[in-house]
């Protein structure tokens, strides 16, 4: 996988991950608006609940398939890269049978040990989800193995919209038997959201493969595997990969019995810890919007960098990591510093309510975590996973920790939270950097990668900052407050895009092959002086094409 093909692919998954989490930030204050932040506290206890379970159904294999069918073709042998997709795809169906039927069994029990009894209803309206999702998950899995990103792309879009709709209708719905049968009724929108990907997904597969090998020329002479050998592979790959995705999600739900139960120790009522944890799933939905980005660079760079150790290419490997890392640090610090600049503005504009506070606060945690997902990803994809599973756990032990002991400590309650998510973080970012030095003998060149998205992102923050508040003062004779904070928001976002893309192209931090990740369209309102300076960007040798 050739950087070009990276890179597409990183735009290709961005792209429908900032859409999907763009509509999940956007439907948001309709859904406050039928329920509430009591109501919200309620929906998304279920909901991290649902997205840990899924995470160890549909996390693992189908990264593994992902992993295991960018070796297999890397080498030509193109007949077992198939017969693992077929072979996981079973596996995800009956694991995901499972999975369902244990969440519904278990909504109950579930939801008294995370102190939020009345999230059981929802708790057991999401458990058909994963049923749909594991089949998705298997094609896209596959799909990721041969460089396609379009499909995925595209179902998760699908996904959201019908989630989106569905949600929002059945919540209005279901609210005239109460609070908590309301926020049952929103959960439906998510299993018919997976369903609809899981329909597109299959459709997409008989039109456009059809059991056809994968897109490469196979290679007669490489050595087969046995059925058993494969299952073991996709074994072996799963668990741990299973573990690592799922610690990484384990601390949303940290947070939920953690925070909670702390907060109650402090002397809060029930419902007033429910709205207050309400806060911070909502400053979390906010930072899913850049991670979306981040997330699309994990699931793209896993196969190149499996694909480049398979072959024994270590400079392929060395340039896959640095052109992670400085895609990853491109997106999340500016994204990081507009977040604590405007973090009031954004909330007023997108009517989240209280709460501001821990984005002001907390938009440092989203360089950190981004960080740990582009190392996991380059870690798992040079098999070194239980290494990596290790280090996870100590940063949710550190998580745990530090909730404990500062979410009942007065004034920071909440936002004792954030702080143990960036000791979660910084944990696993130490042992992870020891471990790729060691292991993979490369050195990534993070400080060298950071410099220019940080020097360009302070002057961004400073600039934007100063238009806010003019445009708001300008403004302010409309006596409309809300209209004044959204068109100075929006305006100040939109220069300071511009202001951060420009600064970068002076600094010379933005290559040709970063222009080339802009959708065509956008492509052409882009003055061609940025093409121009971009390709004056000293491009490192990036190896022959894998």
């Amino acid at each position: 996988m050739s950087e070009k093909s990276v890179a597409k692919g990183v735009a290709v998954l961005s792209a429908a991950g900032i859409t999907v989490k763009l509509l999940s930030l956007l439907y948001l204050p309709f859904l406050l608006a039928i329920i509430g932040d009591e109501g919200n506290g309620i929906y998304a206890a279920a909901y991290q609940v649902y997205v840990l379970v899924y995470v160890l159904s549909n996390s693992g294999i189908p990264v593994a398939i992902s992993k295991l069918v960018a070796e297999l073709a890397a080498v030509g042998n193109c007949k077992d890269a198939l017969r693992s997709f077929k072979i996981a795809r079973f596996m995800l169906l009956v694991l995901g049978l499972v999975m369902a039927l244990l969440m519904f069994a278990l909504s109950y029990p579930l939801s008294r040990a995370l102190h939020y009894e009345r999230s059981y209803l929802a708790i057991l309206a999401l458990s058909p989800a994963l049923l749909f999702t594991s089949v998705s998950s298997a094609y896209r899995g596959y799909f990721q193995g041969n460089g396609d990103m379009l499909p995925t792309a595209v179902s998760q879009i699908i996904e959201q919209v019908v989630n989106v709709v569905f949600t929002l209708v059945f919540a209005a719905l279901f609210l005239r038997y109460g609070l908590e049968a309301a926020c049952a009724g929103g959960t439906i929108g998510t299993s018919l959201g997976a369903l609809s990907a899981a329909f597109f997904l299959v459709r997409f597969y008989r039109k456009n493969y059809g059991g056809a090998l994968p897109r490469r020329a196979p290679n007669a002479k490489v050595a087969r595997y046995s059925y058993f050998q494969l299952v073991r592979k996709i074994v072996d790959y799963g668990i741990p990969i299973t573990l690592g995705i799922g610690l990484q999600y384990a601390g949303n739900l940290v947070d939920v019995w953690n925070v909670k139960s702390r907060l109650l120790a402090a002397g809060f009522a029930d419902k007033t810890a429910t709205q207050m944890y309400s806060y911070l799933y909502k400053y979390q939905q906010l930072l899913n919007a850049p991670i979306a980005v981040v997330a699309a660079l994990a699931a793209t760079i896993l196969p190149a960098v499996a694909a480049a150790v398979a072959i024994g290419d270590r400079n392929r490997v060395q340039d896959r990591v640095n052109y992670a890392f400085r895609l990853c640090f491109l997106v999340t610090i500016p994204s990081s510093v507009g977040f604590c600049v405007l973090s009031g503005p954004i909330y007023q504009l997108l009517q989240y309510g209280q709460g501001s506070y821990l984005m002001l606060y907390g938009s440092t945690a989203l360089i950190l975590l981004a960080v740990v997902q582009v190392q996991t990803s380059i870690l798992q994809g040079s098999g070194k996973f239980y290494q990596t599973t290790f280090n996870l756990v100590m940063g949710i032990v550190g998580k745990i920790l530090t909730n404990y002991f500062l979410v009942p400590i007065p004034p920071l309650y909440v936002s004792g939270a954030i702080i143990g998510s960036i000791v979660s973080y910084c944990i696993p970012i130490i042992l992870n950097g020891i471990l790729i030095r060691k292991t993979l003998r490369i050195k990534p060149r993070l400080l060298k990668v950071l410099f220019k998205p940080a020097m360009a992102s302070a002057i961004m923050g400073a600039c934007i900052y100063g238009s806010y508040k003019a445009i708001a003062v300008f403004l302010n004779f409309t006596k409309a407050a809300y209209a004044v904070n959204a068109a100075a928001t929006v305006i100040s976002i939109f220069l300071g895009v511009v202001i951060y893309f420009t600064l970068m192209v002076l600094f010379k931090g933005i290559s040709r092959e970063d222009m080339d990740m802009l959708p065509r369209k956008l492509r052409k309102l882009v003055p061609q002086w940025f093409f121009q300076k971009a390709m004056q960007e000293k491009k490192e040798p990036s190896g022959p094409e894998v």
